[in-house]
């Protein structure tokens, strides 16, 4: 980054108006120089200040925004080249495509594909993002394509070398952003024109690294930001190559025409399903989109399990929000537990609470991420922790008894929380969440 914290905060307002949500402009600063904070949290900045903060806090690849609301993705935007330095911030998009040239029942079974491939793991759902829409030269039927992709919630590819057509396309389109491809040697001028008209960012597809950076050295001189590069190559080793040499010009060299998210097409590398797939894997730590011929789950599902383990910060473990969570619908009389926020023991334990069919409050507590011997180990789940926790979460308001159930690995704590919590009885439950269903069905309040 080109700018400490020191040197931001000279350019802040210094209003310490929290509305950041950092609680002084200096911690905000400090946090933009650590690229922990966007710019636009500060509704007080000068525009002058604006500008010169803009390019200095600015990640060496340029994140960009395709499509809207929920479905609307982010891609680019790293500043490290291996994800053990630090992370890796925007996970690559995933795109079906969908051309001109298929029958209207091939066209309607892709487009119902990315609802039908959606997984629950962990509390977050696994999906594709991207329609991928190819003009073949049947103008009609691509035009229908795109409003019937604009009357779906993700996001679009629009893939067309006529200029009339991608106009016409964009009008239809132009409020759900989408991602317009490509801009070539031959028409980067008029292709550029239309992206500034509708705001929307713009794929860059040359023959090659060094046509690619011409071409995005021509467009940003337009005042062209928010652009995608392709350098066309369709074979796996020299793709993958230039996919390294990208990531290494824009972070480690600061190469700014390279300093832009990759769009890569495994669905032109291969006629094989499962091949595919495979090619595609190769790039989900380094594009930005990866667009394929087709969805089946078991070539999809494995991509995006390889990408949640990828794009997931090594540093925060994935937590649960603190509180109480009824299960089964609860009544005054139903057990009470109590456990951790690690994502994993939360759906673990909940799902076999929901198996076991009693109705129980469950009470999660922040342990900030760490599972419970963990949390016991760094003393963030002890007795007078987790009484002050049972205190504090109101499930006295929802229950007549007095009794709480602690994980069997923490029954260490018993002495310490039966003193925090005078007069209740402290019950110690099976140490594997597999023994839940058992144990619970003995209950008596």
């Amino acid at each position: 980054m080109a700018l400490t914290g020191i040197q931001i905060f000279k350019l802040l307002p210094k209003t310490n108006c929290g509305e950041c949500k950092f609680p002084t402009c200096l911690a905000f600063a400090m946090g933009l120089a650590a690229a922990k904070a966007e710019l636009d949290a500060c509704p007080h900045v000068s525009d002058e200040a604006r500008d010169q903060l803009s390019d200095a806090s600015a990640p060496p690849i340029r994140q960009v925004s395709i499509g809207t609301g929920d479905y609307g993705i982010k891609i680019g935007g790293e500043t490290v080249m291996f994800r053990h330095e630090k992370t890796f911030f925007n996970k690559p998009g995933i795109a079906i495509l969908i051309t001109d040239n298929m029958d209207d029942d091939e066209v309607d079974k892709r487009f119902s594909k990315p609802g039908q491939f959606q997984y629950e793991r962990v509390g977050l759902t696994l999906r594709p993002e991207l329609f991928a829409l190819k003009e073949t030269g049947n103008k009609e039927k691509f035009l229908n394509m795109v409003k019937k992709a604009c009357a779906e919630p993700y996001g679009i590819i629009l893939i067309s070398g006529d200029q009339a057509i991608m106009k016409e396309a964009l009008e239809i389109a132009k409020d759900r952003k989408p991602l317009i491809y490509a801009a070539t040697g031959a028409n980067y001028e008029v292709f550029g024109m239309l992206a500034k008209e509708y705001a929307c960012p713009l794929a860059v597809k040359g023959q090659g690294i060094e046509e690619v950076a011409g071409l995005t050295d021509k467009l940003t001189g337009m005042g062209l930001k928010d652009l995608v590069i392709d350098t066309s190559t369709r074979t796996l080793k020299e793709s993958l190559h230039e996919q390294i040499i990208i990531r290494r010009a824009a972070l480690l060299s600061k190469f700014k025409p390279l300093g832009f998210p990759t769009i890569t097409f495994p669905c032109e590398m291969t006629g094989d399903v499962m091949k595919e797939a495979l090619i595609a894997s190769t790039f989900i730590a380094n594009a930005g989109i990866i667009v394929l011929s087709d969805f089946s789950g078991e070539s999809l599902f494995p991509l995006l399990l390889q990408r949640l383990n990828i794009y997931t910060d090594p540093q925060r473990p994935m937590t649960t929000k603190e509180g109480i969570y009824p299960i089964n619908n609860p009544g005054e009389d139903s057990p009470v537990l109590v456990t951790c926020n690690f994502s994993l023991t939360y759906f673990i334990v909940s799902g076999e609470i929901e198996n076991s069919r009693v109705p129980a409050w469950l009470c999660v507590m922040d342990t900030e991420g760490l599972s419970v011997m963990t949390a016991w180990a760094a003393g963030k789940f002890v007795g007078d922790t987790v009484g002050a926790f049972i205190k504090k979460c109101d499930i006295t308001e929802k229950i007549m008894h007095k009794k709480v159930i602690i994980p069997g690995y923490s029954a260490a704590i018993l002495g310490d929380l039966e003193e925090e919590l005078p007069g209740w009885e402290i019950l110690i439950g099976p140490r594997e969440a597999a023994h839940l269903p058992a144990y619970l069905k003995t209950w008596k309040p």
